[in-house]
């Protein structure tokens, strides 16, 4: 092999490291900071797990809508949206709604999907009861679900939001959650 060769098969042996190392960075890495770092912060309008109701009053006085907002990650082929784009609440006044998902490929499927708040300001005021977003969601080949959400905004909502876009974006997990199974049955 000449010399040109060999530094042509050393620079590519490299960078195939390099692309590794970026791809696991960017796999295993980023997400946990990412999450730290918006905790933080404060930022992206990330909501908080599972609420627990407490006892409290309706503010009859306001009213905040709230609108909803779905969209598929680029390798999610589902069927996903809200089944009511907004409604009206009072804040304390627990409401319902729901999205609706549909698994059109061949096989089955498992999804997850991500919440976000507009504005961001909001999201330690906007409380999930239950939501579709807590747990992965499997759906058999050409099934369809409507997915709950109950939720309340707090009263201490400050005065000058009246409006809440929640967002959720849908993830294929199906290989995730196979090998999360795989593990488990060990």
């Amino acid at each position: 092999m000449s010399k040109a060769n060999e530094n042509i098969a050393k620079t590519a042996g490299k960078l195939s490291v390099l692309v590794v190392a970026m791809f696991a960075f960017a796999m295993w890495v980023m997400p946990p900071l990412y999450n730290a770092m918006c905790d933080l912060l404060g930022i992206n309008g990330k909501t908080r797990g599972q609420y627990t109701v407490v006892e409290s009053s309706v503010d009859t006085e306001r009213v905040v809508k709230v609108q909803f907002v779905a969209q598929n990650n680029e390798m999610m082929p589902w069927e996903f949206g809200p089944n009511t784009s907004q409604v009206e609440v009072h804040p304390g006044e627990p409401a319902t709604v729901t999205f609706f998902a549909k698994n059109n490929e061949s096989r089955y499927m498992v999804s997850q999907s991500i919440p976000s708040i507009v504005p961001s300001r909001a999201v330690e005021y906007f409380h999930k009861t239950e939501c579709f977003c807590f747990n992965q969601q499997p759906l058999a080949a050409g099934a369809s679900a409507d997915m709950p959400l109950r939720f309340i905004v707090d009263r201490d909502l400050p005065k000058d939001i009246h409006v809440i876009t929640l967002s959720y974006t849908i993830f294929d997990v199906t290989e995730r959650a196979a090998a999360q199974d795989s593990v488990a049955a060990q």
